[in-house]
């Protein structure tokens, strides 16, 4: 890439940031211009084409996967009634990631233990893992606690008219015996087909430990089958991407439309207790933990990018679960770390969700008038860390958590009523955060193995910085 063409696209993205600034600006104090709709449309519309000539400058599916959050934003505010009924369009995307899921997972795993023939590794590999994840998890719960704790979102709440008529989930009561149960398949197609990623996860570690046992001449066959099918499933993904920004798009566009923007300022109190929790837990907690294990900020932020895009736009940490997997290789993690990491915490490492459901079920307390010791908040959190596993990778299951739990305790259920109005809103942020924890996680587990990669590391930022 040319000097010239690198500086003309950052001079273009600049006049397009400046440009979305001050259409905010005049936005927000329109009634001082006494500006009228339609300027303001015509005055979006020119701020959108200039981000979409920067895109077809940077031909990069980062770039693109942002631009179509913006355009979906905007068709949903024209064009709300069009926004819900392209909601197919991102099911179909995330049933084409759903299809990945499975055999990603299986081939990764099996190809990462039999291939090494190390099962001390893989001890190791498995106590530092759910080490880092119970630690992590636990401060996660504690800002959660504190934040809502400060802010009493929950006291004097007023509820959003007509939101009695919204329908609540059902839910099966579930002791803890009942969630371990969980974890252990009982048939294997019946965990692909319900997309229990956990079952998944415990049977393919078993088959790949058991392939260890074999013989060279009897496992080979299975292996190279299992490698062969690993490779095809990461090409099948970026066959699969090409669709995300049309996914992408029409989720937000759906939201946008079906919620609308007014949403915002319901409940704001608990969506800004929330994102700010969220923000605290990033800066205090995982930003240390990339200088701790020495890496560079800006390789990971490049890594996350795209699947961090694809899990806010369609609040499912399923759908960015193969790029992740792809771009941390690319980073420098090892795929056999990967391959056991990332899976494993998507049911053990929910950072995001544990902070949101210790908040949520403490301002279902303040909103009822029933009061909670910190002792009692810790108790109830502790559980939640506990019944939440697993439910990563389907969008709002945390709200079908929180409603056990909250009966479980004996909490009444209607404010459960007034936060599923902005429960997208939420699960945006907390399964945006899911994915940055566990990305991060692979990196601290390659580093502690002493396999985390720093030339390839180098080597994918100046890629970046090139291209």
């Amino acid at each position: 890439m040319s000097i010239g063409m690198k500086v003309k696209k950052e001079k273009i993205l600049l006049i397009a940031f400046l440009s979305f600034f001050a259409y905010v600006l005049i936005h927000l104090s329109k009634i001082f211009f006494r500006l009228d709709k339609f300027p303001l449309f015509l005055f979006r519309y020119f701020v959108i084409s200039i981000f979409i000539f920067y895109a077809f400058l940077k031909k990069d599916l980062t770039t693109w996967i942002l631009l179509s959050i913006i355009i979906g934003i905007e068709f949903g505010i024209d064009y709300p009634k069009i926004a819900i009924e392209l909601r197919f369009l991102s099911q179909i995307f995330l049933r084409l990631i759903k299809t990945i899921i499975a055999p990603i997972l299986f081939s990764t795993l099996v190809v990462g233990i039999a291939s090494h023939s190390n099962i001390k590794q893989l001890g190791n590999m498995g106590w530092k893992s759910l080490l880092y994840f119970e630690i992590v998890t636990t401060l996660a719960l504690f800002i959660g606690l504190i934040a809502i704790n400060i802010s009493q979102a929950g006291v004097g709440i007023v509820m959003p008219s007509g939101i009695m008529e919204h329908q609540l989930p059902k839910v099966e009561s579930k002791t803890w015996q009942d969630t371990i149960i969980h974890v252990f398949p009982e048939n294997f197609i019946k965990s692909i087909y319900h997309g229990d990623v956990l079952p998944i996860v415990v049977f393919s570690v078993i088959f790949g430990i058991s392939m260890v046992f074999l013989d060279e001449k009897k496992r080979r066959p299975i292996l190279s089958f299992t490698e062969s099918i690993s490779e095809i499933m990461f090409k099948f993904t970026k066959i699969i991407m090409y669709f995300a920004p049309i996914g992408v798009g029409s989720a937000i566009a759906y939201t946008v439309g079906h919620m609308g923007l007014d949403i915002l300022y319901n409940l704001f109190q608990l969506l800004l207790t929330l994102y700010i929790a969220l923000f605290i837990f990033l800066i205090m907690v995982l930003f240390p933990i990339i200088l701790w294990i020495k890496v560079p900020l800006r390789g990971f932020i490049k890594a996350l990018m795209e699947p961090v895009s694809l899990a806010f736009a369609t609040t499912s940490s399923e759908s960015a679960l193969p790029l992740l997997m792809e771009n941390l290789e690319k980073l420098g993690v090892p795929r056999k770390i990967i391959a056991f990491v990332i899976p494993t915490g998507y049911s053990f490492n929910l950072d995001g969700t544990t902070l949101y459901l210790s908040l949520a079920t403490v301002f279902v307390a303040q909103a009822s008038g029933i009061p909670l010791s910190f002792s009692q908040q810790i108790f109830i959190g502790l559980t939640l860390i506990l019944t939440s596993k697993g439910v990563a990778g389907v969008p709002r299951a945390s709200l079908v958590i929180l409603l056990a739990t909250v009966s479980s305790f004996g909490l009444p259920n209607w404010p459960i009523l007034a936060i599923i109005g902005i429960d997208e809103l939420m699960d945006m942020a907390r399964t945006t955060v899911n994915v940055i924890g566990n990305g991060l996680a692979s990196c601290v587990i390659a580093r502690s193995e002493g396999e985390l990669d720093d030339e390839k590391m180098l080597d994918y930022i100046k890629k970046s910085d090139n291209g």
